[in-house]
């Protein structure tokens, strides 16, 4: 079962599992997951779907060998519209998929997020960093969200023996993404194309990693089907500046627009990037697509998501 089956990861997730001939159910709500995202699934052997929220609950008859969790609104959008979305799709929902995976004797896989590590003080940061997280702040609801459920998890797995796995997602780009979702590469990308100005927040100097999807999900898998039980930093520790990125997605795009600078938001991270020497060790996993390979892969969705003819 794959929740958030519908959503930018999810999606390509459950084709992941499919192509190495795994049966998959996706379980989605819809409220940030788009049927779009895996139509092209629907009439493949082993694959359903179920609109349901998992803050209801979920269940589905016969075995289940693992449960992922991917299901929440996760983008700077969200924060803002969907904070209570979030906080009890993080515990309640958490709470009835590790439910779940008890009943059918499944591993449960938890996607967290590398907000747990708040505007870090340490750099490069490494799963032992604890974080500098404000969780009254307008990011706090996702940040505590994730907080909340790695806890979780960990409880049931020390105290009722859950066979678990936790991965910490950086920032991740590629078809699928909704471009009004708020995140730098689909807005980037998204104004470009519409040939509007790039809106840079801030100076433009604070960094981030970005990982493209295929890379990503690779990742969750090499995970699932690994004996550690995490959690693993998942991202592309190749780091750049939100000018740098601007500048890539213009040539990606072809676009002239200008850059345009904006105040930067309240508790946005100054620095992100991951360590993923453990990823690395214990699971013999790296990214291989470069930011300009990923930009060029995912340029043309875009235009085709907007309308527009490349």
């Amino acid at each position: 079962m794959v929740a958030g089956g519908a959503g930018f990861l999810g999606s390509h997730l459950c084709r992941m599992l499919l192509d190495r001939g795994d049966e998959v159910v996706a379980v989605d709500n819809f409220v940030t997951g788009s049927a779009d995202n895996v139509s092209d699934l629907l009439d493949r052997p082993g694959f359903e779907v179920l609109n349901r929220d998992v803050v209801d609950g979920v269940d589905v008859d016969g075995r289940l060998d693992a449960v992922m969790n991917l299901a929440s609104p996760a983008s700077p959008k969200d924060f803002a519209t969907l904070p209570v979305q979030i906080l009890e799709t993080g515990s309640a929902g958490t709470h009835s998929l590790i439910r779940l995976a008890m009943t059918k004797g499944a591993r449960f896989f938890m996607a967290s997020t590398s907000e747990v590590y708040g505007d870090p003080h340490v750099h490069p940061q490494p799963e032992s960093y604890w974080g500098n997280v404000n969780p009254v702040g307008p990011r706090g609801v996702y940040d505590e969200a994730k907080r909340f459920s790695e806890a979780l998890t960990m409880a049931y797995h020390r105290r009722h023996g859950l066979d678990v796995r936790i991965v910490r997602i950086f920032n991740t780009y590629g078809p699928n993404m909704r471009p009004d979702d708020g995140r730098v590469v689909s807005t980037f990308i998204t104004q470009a194309l519409l040939g509007k100005p790039l809106t840079v927040y801030g100076d433009g100097t604070q960094t981030r990693s970005f990982c493209f999807v295929e890379d990503e999900v690779r990742g969750f898998v090499s995970l699932l089907d690994s004996g550690y039980v995490g959690p693993v930093n998942i991202g592309n520790p190749d780091e750049f500046t939100m000018l740098q990125l601007a500048a890539k997605v213009l040539e990606a795009t072809g676009s002239r627009s200008d850059v345009i600078f904006e105040p930067l938001p309240e508790d946005d991270p100054v620095q992100r990037r991951p360590d993923i020497a453990l990823a690395r060790t214990v699971l013999g996993w790296e990214p291989d697509v470069a930011l300009e390979e990923g930009l060029e892969r995912t340029v043309p969705w875009f235009a085709h998501r907007l309308g527009l003819s490349r």
